[in-house]
Parts: C-alpha cells; structure tokens; sequence
C-alpha cells in the first residue's frame, strides 16, 4: 500500500470532492441519519460552484493514495475544521487522521490555540479520539430536515505564543 500525500486544493479538484462529499454523507452515516436527512446533507454539494468557493475561501487540503483524492479537510478561518471527509472506499487507511493532523499543526504555526468543529454523530467517535471535547449538542435545519451534530474544541500544542505585551527588550 503507498503511502498517503496532501496537497492543496485547485479549482479544477471541485467536481471530485463534491462526488467524495455526497458517497461520504450517504454511504457513511446510515447508522446516524435517516435517508432524507443524508439527501438534504450531501445536497449541499449539487451547486458545484458555491461547493469550490467554500472549499477555495478555506485552507483546503486534498489526501491522496496513488495520486488519486481519497479525501478532504477545509479550515475555515485558521479557527474552525469546517470539513473533513473521506471517499467510503479510503476509511481506514488514516487519510482522515493525516488530514487533521496536517491541519492542526498550520493552525498551530498561524497561531491558532484551539480548534473548534460542528462534526455529525458519525465522526464524533473519531474527533474524540484525537483530542476533540464536546461543548455542545445542536440541531441544523438543512433543506427541510433536522440534522444533531456536536460542536467540539481542542486545544493545540505548539501554536505560537504572542508576547506578553509588557514585555520590553533590554
């Protein structure tokens, strides 16, 4: 098996990460989320182009496996894991971990302290094992249909510290 790689997002990657997003929501989640609940989730990628601009309007990542995208995370700014998602077929081969991992250390060299994510009942399981805490439980209302997720928080190590602002030089 090859190992992972990222790179970053390209306009021209729209088409198949909207096709990873929607196989991702309504094959993965079936345990979470009634089928109308997974129609109007993976329906927020049918406009291609308002899907590009989000994931263009973040830092979006892309991993790989042989060249081929398997998956994708967008930070939202430098604060926020807006998405993170997997091609059904690519589960389990940590493309999901190398992601996050990738996205918490940029965060960290940017400065950013915690991370905060809204994740599905499906990848809360996942979020808490990599150090995510659960602050709150929510219900979105997407194209008719009432969808629970979790706003969790995890707090970096290694971000940059500003200095103190009394701190002077001698």
């Amino acid at each position: 098996m090859s190992d992972i790689a990222l790179r970053p997002f390209l306009p021209d990657d729209t088409p198949l990460l909207a096709a990873i997003f929607r196989e991702a929501v309504l094959e993965l989640t079936v345990d979470d989320y009634d089928e109308d609940q997974r129609d109007a989730w993976s329906g927020a990628a049918d406009d291609e182009h308002a899907f590009g601009q989000k994931l263009a309007s973040a830092l979006t990542l892309i991993a790989t496996l042989d060249s081929q995208p398997v998956g994708f995370i967008a930070l939202k700014d430098n604060s926020v894991v807006d998405l993170l998602y997997i091609h059904p077929d690519a589960t389990g081969i940590g493309a999901a971990r190398t992601l996050l991992d990738a996205i918490e250390k940029l965060a960290a060299a940017r400065g950013a302290s915690e991370l905060s994510a809204d994740v599905s009942d499906t990848a809360r399981g996942f979020f808490e094992k990599s150090g995510y805490v659960p602050q709150s439980r929510n219900t979105v209302l997407l194209e008719g249909e009432w969808l629970a997720n979790t706003s969790m928080k995890k707090a970096l190590t290694g971000a940059a510290s500003p200095a103190p602002a009394n701190m002077t030089r001698h």
